[in-house]
């Protein structure tokens, strides 16, 4: 049975271009959720090095498991508010289960915990939020790209205020303060998400119901409590597995990932699917727009495996290779992970304006083709970042700017790719199986996090340098992209 249903707002609306009432519920709710993540991310690197006394290596596999997970849990969390939940009730699991992860993350001895706990809540949070939204626009709805990057302001407001709140505490004051501002954080979006249910409509709830009732706040708790448990027992079955996954190489390690994914989409696929009685098979057109979805998730790895350097080597970059004494006073390396959203903020109207512009004339450019030209602007930073590190090889240190102009140009790359991609998907992917296409989605988010950190080991013993590589590699997949664009456009029957 299909969980989501047209909520009134859409209905009012349709013939105006007033955006949805909640769209401001559904941004502050994501800027919290990004403030947690994004805190927990600026530090995360810095902890496991200058705290813990991890070695780089280490940390970086670490990170890269960990970032690889979080995009890989949003298929069992898309599918499970796909069949059962809806997508509110999952976005309620999923704060309050990360709230707990953030919390815990304040214990040195609560790691594993309270990594595991952060990734069990991504899964159900992540997809179903920005599904949510979809909901509240019909098919071509005029207003959804506007509303999506409305929303898209409130995940990286929440990206520019982490690092300058929870980084200033954690690496000024103490460790254990930075990672609590970011489970205050990830309460204050839950906070603000409960009491604006009226604003929601029946958005996000299971089809026939019109509001959460008593039994559905019971599951909610349960359902959050119960991922305590569910960690242990994932940590206790890791004991067992472990020793292999050590055995295995590097690229090893990330197609058994890989297979472990793609395993539970098919599973979702045929278990689901047998009892949802209801639904009508996918027609052949709908079958090429997932295919449409599939392609473009395949080429933004390249681009986020480039691009989420930033919490890992960039990070490590910023605290050993960068200068960051500006009179007597030393920046803290998380800082240099708030140039990102800020310039998204500042740039991100503009250029959303400049694509309008460009959409409404004889130029006008399809979705691959945007995405394309994010990733010839992230081998631009990449360039930059090359020869800053070659320079910090021979000087010890270089000046802030390095970092600041990679950003920038990171930034624009992100800005003609990610908006487009998240709205794409909502799009493209037909309703009775949207969360789960938005994980499917993630999915490509997670092999590339997972590649980000294993990439410097991979390299590791070749000829190329770790940057010099990202920029041939993203400069290769813009270029394939933009050659493959037709064919794209065509799966996508006017959608994209």
């Amino acid at each position: 049975m299909a969980t989501s249903i047209r909520p009134p707002d859409l209905a009012r609306d349709a013939a105006g271009t007033r955006q949805p009432r909640a769209l401001p519920t559904l941004f502050f709710t994501e800027m919290w959720e990004r403030f947690s993540y994004y805190g927990m991310r600026a530090l995360f690197m810095l902890y496991l090095v200058n705290a813990l006394g991890y070695e780089r290596s280490d940390a970086l596999e670490l990170y890269a498991t960990y970032t690889g997970l979080v995009y890989i849990s949003p298929i069992v969390g898309g599918y499970l508010a796909d069949r059962y939940l809806g997508q509110r009730k999952a976005i309620l699991i999923g704060g309050i289960t990360m709230a707990f992860g953030h919390f815990a993350m304040a214990f040195p001895s609560l790691l594993y915990l309270a990594l595991g706990l952060l990734v069990a809540g991504n899964g159900f949070f992540k997809p179903n939020i920005a599904t949510m939204l979809g909901t509240y626009y019909r098919e071509n709805d005029p207003r959804r790209d506007g509303g999506f990057t409305i929303f898209y302001m409130g995940v990286n407001l929440g990206a520019f205020l982490s690092p300058l709140i929870a980084g200033t505490l954690g690496e000024k004051v103490g460790w254990h303060y930075g990672f609590a501002s970011a489970g205050v954080g990830m309460c204050l979006g839950l906070a603000q998400f409960v009491l604006s249910q009226s604003r929601l409509g029946d958005g996000g709830l299971p089809r026939g119901k019109a509001r959460l009732d008593r039994a559905d706040w019971i599951h909610v708790a349960l359902a959050s409590l119960a991922m305590i448990p569910l960690v242990y027992g994932a940590i206790a079955a890791w004991g067992a597995i472990g020793p292999a996954w050590l055995g295995l190489t590097g690229s090893g390690r990330f197609v058994a990932i890989a297979a472990v994914a793609v395993a539970l989409w098919l599973a979702s696929r045929r278990f689901g699917g047998a009892k949802d009685t209801g639904a009508r098979p996918l027609t052949s057109e709908e079958w090429q727009r997932i295919a449409a979805i599939f392609i473009l998730g395949f080429f933004v790895i390249f681009f986020w495996m480039g691009f989420e350097q930033a919490g890992g080597t960039m990070n490590l970059f910023a605290d050993k290779q960068t200068d960051r004494l500006i009179a007597g006073w030393e920046i803290p390396a998380s800082y240099f992970q708030a140039i990102n959203p800020l310039g998204i903020l500042l740039m991100g109207p503009g250029i959303a304006a400049l694509w309008l512009r460009v959409d409404r004339s004889r130029l006008a450019l399809p979705t691959p083709a945007k995405m394309a030209i994010g990733l010839l602007f992230l081998a631009l930073g990449f360039v930059v970042l090359a020869v800053g590190q070659h320079r910090a090889d021979i000087l010890g240190k270089v000046g802030p700017q390095w970092l600041f102009f990679v950003y920038v140009l990171h930034t624009i790359g992100e800005l003609c790719l990610s908006p487009v991609g998240l709205s794409m998907v909502t799009k493209l992917a037909p309703l009775r199986v949207a969360a789960l296409m938005m994980g499917i989605w993630y999915l490509a988010n997670a092999a590339a996090n997972y590649l980000a950190g294993i990439l410097e080991a991979l390299l590791r013993g070749t000829s190329f340098p770790l940057y010099w590589f990202l920029v041939g590699s993203s400069i290769g997949a813009g270029i394939v992209l933009l050659a493959l664009t037709p064919f794209i456009t065509r799966l996508m029957h006017g959608k994209g």
